[in-house]
């Protein structure tokens, strides 16, 4: 998953593991002798506003769509190691999505083909309910 000691983000960002802070419990529910004596469930925490790998872009951009700290966890997976991996994807997951910048809408003007689409499609509907109307009576 990382390489060479760095969570990679996005093309601009990437995380130190030695930013990341972890903590590793006993993880809750049923289980075995295995369960209730190894620290399988995984905590990982990422200060942002001491990280030193932001920007000033990214942290702004980070602080006001997660806040000063983010923390994920898990406990899926038997194994302490597949845990770090799940912990490790949950926090890029989440710090990609708070990064991504939606590209503003450029106001186009419909095609004449689609505007010929909308009205047949009305003219069609039109002709629809004028079908289901009761005939006119001409004898009144």
């Amino acid at each position: 998953m990382p390489d060479d000691g760095v969570l990679r983000v996005t093309r601009s960002c990437a995380i130190p593991l030695d930013e990341l802070e972890w903590r590793f419990t006993g993880s809750g529910g049923p289980g075995g002798q295995h369960a209730n004596t190894s620290n399988t469930r995984v905590e990982l925490r990422f200060n942002i506003e001491e990280s030193q790998a932001l920007g000033p872009r990214q942290r702004a951009r980070l602080l006001e769509r997660l806040g000063p700290l983010v923390r994920v966890t898990a406990s899926d997976r038997r194994s302490q190691a597949q845990n770090r991996a799940l912990a490790l994807e949950r926090l890029r997951d989440r710090l990609a999505a708070a990064l991504h910048v939606e590209r503003a809408r450029v106001a186009t003007r419909p095609t004449k083909a689609s505007r010929v689409r909308r009205v047949e499609s009305k003219r069609r509907q039109a002709e629809r309910k004028r079908e289901r109307r009761r005939p006119h009576r001409g004898d009144d």
